[in-house]
């Protein structure tokens, strides 16, 4: 940042310096000579344009201005044709202008709009006669507006670009959330399909197994009590998508993958060409149906984006099971991209949104030793934790 400061002001005294060369050294120069040496010198002021377009806009109407007004030719009978050639110099306020029109505030863009067509028409008016007036009021009149036009459409492009982009990744989130809510529906139907078979072994027992009826009650106060945590953390979250997308396609009654299934996904990324190395630390013990099935999706993903973007062949799974939280590490040491930061990728914002929806944090971005790393962190809510220790 603050070689990109110095060099913006070392470009603008550069402009400064090449005006002031222009206007008392080139005073004999014909007048389009001069014009044109200001249109290439307005390149001096391109980083003061990418920082502050108001301010290069500002150097380049005053350097313009005292090229056209600041070097007239002695005689007379050529005064005209001196200014009718130093005009040119206008080409680069008009340059500097569209660049203003296409980045600024709309209100920033009339008034430096307002403010150039000003100046211009006063020097203009001020050194033009006769038919030279017209002509060269028409012209700077058609080159300001060519440069105003140019910078309404890079607007409007970046505009729609930018509404797109947001659409795009509403729409990602929403389906995500719809998956999200399918796969959720398959954990609860299972563990309702479990509690129905308990129940029923429950009912024609009791009187003469009493043991085992108990134990089907157990189970079923567990199941019951782990379904109804993880529908309490993610329904608010869910209420928003579409429900009837949810039902439109029917789950089959089996149960959700999870973090016991890793080692069978890295299997299959091994034969898509990716070795993965495994590590598990602390404590494992069963864990909430909606935050083992979210670790391995985020587990997946980053795997997924490995074999798809990182070009090596292997990369490192780290499972921490803490007391009060998951950690879930994916580390490669790629070439450090992924499709998830271009315009068609939207697996980082998948991953995130199933990190959120248990309010747990995920990271993702560039190593500085090379690479790419995805670490997330998922917390373990303590009455799902002791219903499944129960159970």
């Amino acid at each position: 940042m603050t070689r990109t400061k110095a060099a913006a002001w070392a470009g603008s005294a550069s402009y400064l310096l090449m005006v002031g060369l222009l206007v008392g050294g080139t005073a004999g120069a014909p007048g389009t000579v001069q014009g044109a040496g200001s249109l290439l010198a307005v390149g001096l002021l391109v980083g003061v344009v990418r920082r502050t377009p108001l301010s290069a806009l500002a150097m380049a109407l005053f350097g313009s201005t005292a090229v056209v007004v600041g070097a007239a030719s002695p005689v007379a009978e050529s005064l005209a044709a001196a200014y009718q050639g130093r005009f040119l110099s206008y080409l680069a306020v008009d340059l500097v202008l569209g660049f203003v029109v296409a980045t600024c505030a709309r209100r920033a863009s009339i008034v430096a709009v307002a403010v150039s067509f000003t100046v211009q028409l006063l020097v203009i008016g001020g050194f033009s006669q006769g038919n030279d007036l017209t002509v060269n009021g028409v012209i700077a009149l058609l080159a300001m507006a060519a440069s105003c036009m140019a910078g309404l459409l890079i607007r409007e492009r970046r505009e729609h670009a930018a509404a797109l982009r947001s659409q795009e990744v509403a729409e990602a989130v929403t389906a995500e959330r719809l998956r999200i809510a399918r796969e959720l529906h398959d954990m609860v139907a299972h563990s309702i399909g479990i509690i129905a078979i308990q129940a029923g072994v429950g009912s024609r027992v009791i009187q003469t197994q009493p043991a085992e009826a108990g134990e089907a009650l157990r189970t079923i106060e567990a199941t019951s009590r782990q379904t109804l945590s993880s529908l309490r953390r993610t329904l608010v979250a869910l209420r928003q998508a579409d429900g009837g997308a949810i039902g439109s396609e029917r789950s089959p009654l089996a149960p959700s993958p999870g973090l016991a299934d890793v080692e069978q996904l890295a299997a299959a990324t091994a034969d898509a060409g990716v070795r993965v190395d495994v590590r598990r630390s602390g404590e494992q013990r069963s864990l909430p149906a909606d935050v083992d099935l979210a670790a391995y999706r985020i587990v997946q993903e980053a795997l997924t984006n490995v074999v798809r973007h990182a070009g090596i062949g292997h990369c490192r799974v780290a499972i921490d099971f803490g007391d009060e939280e998951l950690f879930v590490e994916v580390v490669d040491d790629g070439r450090g991209t992924t499709g998830n930061g271009s315009a068609h990728g939207f697996g980082i914002v998948g991953m995130r949104e199933r990190a959120g929806l248990l309010d747990g944090h995920l990271s993702a971005g560039l190593r500085p030793e090379g690479g790419f790393r995805v670490a997330a962190r998922l917390p373990l809510p303590e009455p799902a934790t002791v219903a499944v220790e129960a159970r």
